[in-house]
């Protein structure tokens, strides 16, 4: 009888030990790391924050993946260099945003909600040029 009472306790005993170990969550990505390797990633806030699009290629068109004139941060995790069109079809003007680790941050000011498509190492086009006491991103 002692060994039957001794066998019921130690599963219990075992049972008890793993409910109290803590349990580990995965935490979703925010921000900026929502954007995956490979990828070019358009924010339509600041700092990777609000709605995000993550392209592979060029889009001729933003307004296609919900993105014309809405974009205000950007990560380029691709080895391409980005050119940011001002108007779609590629026309107008454009920035650059550079593979590495200079190809993520905020857009300046005056080109938050202001490009309509993008471009996987194009020939790019005319500079918009820069705002006053601003360098182009």
């Amino acid at each position: 009888m002692r060994n039957t009472f001794r066998a019921l306790l130690v599963p219990v005993a075992v049972a008890a030990a793993a409910a109290a170990l803590p349990v580990s969550t995965a935490r979703a990505a925010d921000g900026y790391d929502r954007c995956p390797a490979g990828y070019y990633c358009m924010f339509s806030g600041l700092d990777g924050t609000g709605d995000m699009v993550k392209l592979r290629g060029s889009v001729p068109d933003l307004a296609a993946v919900g993105m014309s004139d809405r974009a205000r941060s950007d990560w380029n995790r691709t080895s391409s260099t980005i050119h940011l069109w001002s108007d779609t079809n590629y026309s107008g003007c454009t920035a650059v945003t550079s593979a590495g680790p200079t190809g993520k941050g905020n857009f300046f000011p005056a080109y938050r909600d202001f490009f309509s498509s993008v471009q996987f190492d194009g020939p790019g086009g005319p500079s918009c040029g820069t705002a006053p006491g601003e360098g182009v991103h």
